[in-house]
Formats: C-alpha cells, sequence, structure tokens
C-alpha cells in the first residue's frame, strides 16, 4: 500500500508531472531509435563484409580448372587479401565438387543450403569453436567435353564486422544523444513557458488583499482563463454570501439593539419611582422584553448553525410520531396559560425518516411558537405517512400569497401585530433545505376569508426515509 502511493503523481507538482509524462515517452523513443541504430550497424556491417566474401569466391572460382581429371585451384594471394583488415580476422576456404567431397582448402567448411538462381547464400555458422560468417558459391565449371559443379566455400571470423558495427553504432548514438539532449532542453523550456500563465495567476492570487472579493483581471490562455472565470465566480458567491451576513449582523444588531435600549429606558424610569407598583410593573415589563430577547438570540444562534456549510450533522432514523407527541407535550403546558388549545395527531404506527433529531426539534417548536405569537387560538401538529409529512395547522390570520415566500427571509414579519421576530419561518425553510423536505404554505381554512388560518407542511423525500 505505501508502494502505491509512492508511484501516484498526485504530491508532484504540475511541473514534474508534465516533464514525467513528456521525458518518459521521449526516453522510451530514444531506447528503440538506440535499439534500432545497433540493428542497422548490424546489418550494415555485414553487407559490407558479404561483399568482400562475394568477391573472394568469385576470385577463387575463376582459378578453378581441370587437371588430370580432377578439380585444380592456384588460389591467387589478394583472393584472401581482401578479406584482411585491422581486425586481423581469420580466413578461410574451401573447394568442394559436386558430391560435396572436399578437394582443397586450408579448413573444411560446412554447407549452406542453396538459394534461388545459384546466388551466394551466407550464414553464421560454428567451427571448432569460432563464429564465423561462411559464404557459398555454386558455380560451373564448363568444358569442351564435360561440364561439373563445384561449390567455393569461404568463411571468415567476425571480429572485423563486430568493430565496423561499434565504429558505426557509436556514429549514430552520439547523433541520437545530442538529439535527444536537445529535445529534452526544447521540452523543459516550452513546459516552463507553457506553465508561466499559470504562475503568474498563482502570483496573482497570492498578492491579492485577503479582505478583497474583487474579480480577477488577468490575461489568460483559453484553459486558465475558464479556471479564471470559474474563480471569479467564486468571488461573486462569497460577495453575495458577505453581503448577505453582513445584512443579517445589521438586521441582528437592530433586533437586539432595539430591546436592549427599551430595557435600559424601563429601568431608568423605575429607578425614578419610589412606588413599588411601578417597580413591579416596569420589572414585569422588563421581564417580558428579557424573554422575547433571549428567545431572539437563540434564534439567532440557531440560524448561524443551520447556515454555516461545514456544520453537517449525521442523520440517524427519526420517529416523527414520537418526535410530535414529545414536542407538544413540552410546550403544552406553557401555551395553556395562554389560551392555546395545543394538540396533536399521530398514527398509530411509527414513522420513520432520515434526519438530524434537534433540527427537526427545532422547526416543530419554531412553527409552534410562531403561529402562537401571531395570534392562533388553536394549533394542531399532524404526523402521516406515504409520504412522510409534518404538518402544523393553526386558526391564525394566516399569510397572504404575496407574503409567502417572503416570510421566509430572516426578519421578515408578515404582518406588524404579534410578538415574533421574523427568525421563526427563516429557521424552519434552512432546515427544510438541509433535509430535502418540501416547505408547503397554504390557508387552513380558505372559505373563512376573515381567519383563514395557516396550514404548513414539511413533506420528505422517499429517498431519505
Amino acid at each position: 500500500m505505501i508502494l502505491s502511493r509512492r508511484w501516484r503523481l498526485s504530491h508532484l507538482s504540475l511541473y514534474r508531472r508534465l516533464m514525467i509524462w513528456l521525458l518518459c515517452p521521449l526516453a522510451l523513443l530514444v531506447a528503440i531509435m538506440l535499439l534500432q541504430a545497433w540493428l542497422a550497424s548490424r546489418e550494415a556491417a555485414d553487407r559490407a563484409f558479404d561483399r568482400l566474401l562475394d568477391a573472394a569466391s568469385l576470385s577463387i572460382a575463376e582459378q578453378v580448372r581441370w587437371q588430370q581429371s580432377r578439380l585444380w585451384m592456384d588460389l591467387p594471394p589478394s583472393a584472401l587479401e581482401m578479406l584482411s583488415t585491422d581486425a586481423e580476422e581469420r580466413v578461410f576456404y574451401a573447394l568442394y565438387d559436386a558430391q560435396g567431397h572436399f578437394v582443397t582448402g586450408n579448413r573444411s567448411l560446412p554447407s549452406l543450403p542453396a538459394v534461388a538462381n545459384d546466388q551466394m547464400s551466407y550464414g553464421n555458422v560454428t567451427s571448432r569453436g569460432m563464429s564465423l560468417r561462411l559464404g557459398v558459391r555454386r558455380s560451373r565449371l564448363e568444358g569442351w567435353d564435360r561440364s561439373d559443379r563445384f561449390e567455393v566455400r569461404v568463411a571468415q571470423t567476425r571480429e572485423g564486422r563486430w568493430a565496423l558495427a561499434n565504429q558505426l553504432f557509436m556514429a549514430s548514438f552520439v547523433n541520437i544523444v545530442i538529439i535527444a539532449g536537445l529535445a529534452m532542453i526544447v521540452v523543459l523550456l516550452s513546459a516552463r513557458f507553457a506553465l508561466e500563465p499559470l504562475t503568474r495567476l498563482r502570483r496573482a492570487i497570492r498578492e491579492r488583499n485577503p479582505r478583497t472579493l474583487a474579480p480577477l483581471e488577468l490575461a489568460l490562455p483559453r484553459e486558465l482563463a475558464e479556471l479564471r472565470q470559474a474563480l471569479n465566480e467564486l468571488l461573486a458567491r462569497m460577495r453575495r454570501v458577505r453581503a448577505n451576513q453582513e445584512r443579517f449582523i445589521g438586521d441582528a444588531s437592530h433586533q437586539l439593539r432595539t430591546p436592549l435600549a427599551g430595557l435600559s429606558a424601563r429601568a431608568e424610569l423605575a429607578l425614578r419611582q419610589t412606588d413599588p407598583a411601578v417597580w413591579r410593573e416596569g420589572l414585569t415589563t422588563m421581564h417580558g422584553t428579557a424573554t422575547k430577547t433571549a428567545r431572539l438570540a437563540g434564534q439567532l444562534l440557531s440560524l448561524t448553525r443551520l447556515n454555516n456549510p461545514e456544520a453537517t450533522p449525521a442523520r440517524h432514523p427519526v420517529d416523527l410520531a414520537a418526535l410530535a407527541q414529545r414536542c407538544v407535550r413540552e410546550a403544552f403546558s406553557r401555551h395553556h396559560r395562554h389560551g392555546v388549545d395545543l394538540g396533536v395527531e399521530i398514527p398509530d404506527r411509527p414513522v420513520i425518516v432520515s434526519a438530524t433529531e434537534w433540527q427537526l426539534e427545532e422547526a416543530l417548536n419554531n412553527l409552534i411558537e410562531n403561529a402562537a405569537l401571531y395570534g392562533a387560538g388553536r394549533i394542531t401538529v399532524q404526523v402521516s405517512d406515504a409520504p412522510a409529512r409534518l404538518t402544523v395547522v393553526d386558526d391564525g390570520p394566516g399569510i397572504p400569497e404575496s407574503q409567502r415566500l417572503l416570510v421566509l427571509r430572516p426578519f421578515h414579519r408578515g404582518q406588524e401585530t404579534g410578538d415574533g421576530s421574523g427568525l421563526g419561518l427563516a429557521i424552519v425553510d434552512s432546515i427544510a433545505r438541509a433535509h430535502d423536505i418540501r416547505l408547503n404554505l397554504q390557508p387552513a381554512t380558505p372559505d373563512h376569508p376573515e381567519r383563514p388560518g395557516l396550514c404548513i407542511a414539511l413533506t420528505f423525500p422517499a429517498d431519505i426515509r
């Protein structure tokens, strides 16, 4: 496993990876060229020396005569001298008659298969431990009374051939190495120049002010221009996110400053009085303001935590029926004191969904609290199956159709009456989007235009159950 990781290229820079992908094929190509040069050098050396064997055998064949009813040959010195080189090869020759009997020569040599048109045949043989290049010429001795065939076999050790092949190969080797070196330099420089726009892009990003989200203005090739465009789109989204955060912070500051200023003013007025009844009235008012402020601060923290993209809590199977029953039981006494009829309708069997339990509790509590704050006298929490749905129905004033999308924004209140902060439905919308839940707002009783009520349904998709 460790060895396989070492061979991965992900830890290398783009320049090094580019060098590997360019230089490795170049090295393979150089190796193939060197192999081809070596084979071509050996072939050229064999061809050159084979011509010498051909000339030597022809010179010997021209000296073959009939004498005393047998083949006779007067070997000219030039026939073997032409095969002598600086490598001091050993040269052998032999004359054979038509029946393959040895006539004369300095060593018996093997025969080779005949070729078409009685041409010269060549082959590599081994004789007495020596590697030889053998040439066999088949010829005919013509006379007025007879015509006999004979063979002239000439062999030569391979030192000269190897020396010539090495010499030719070294010449090709030097040329190939020089060309490969120049090609490597060109590849290195080309890669440097090709990656220079990427270096300029990296430098431009590093030199930017961390606080600025202005788009990048840099002339780049088409491939990097697409990357620059993607970065500019990301910066544009970040500008929108920062603008939303700044607006949210401004709205939150205003929402918190108003009740805190009210607390301070009410406390200052109470301190100027000496009547305990006035003090009690002031403390009661201050308690209500502090309670609403604490609820507002809690909602702000919840909304901030829900909008954090790095906070992705794990989902677990959650029973909607049990969750709805628990939330209604915890909120029943508090709302009952204020004259709100709070109830729950759940099926006999569990309704299981995959979700984050505390987020669903937060959403349901905000829906119940929001309905109570805006004048509902009867609130019913309903759970249904197939599909899984959590519904909160109230008999309050409802929300006009033109305001149903606006109320999902933070600090937007559908009406000025009521003690709501404008964050309850925004929190519910954030939780619904995090769980891919379809959020639907519609009148509970559209036949009563004066108090149509509100029905808020959270429908869970089947693939998250």
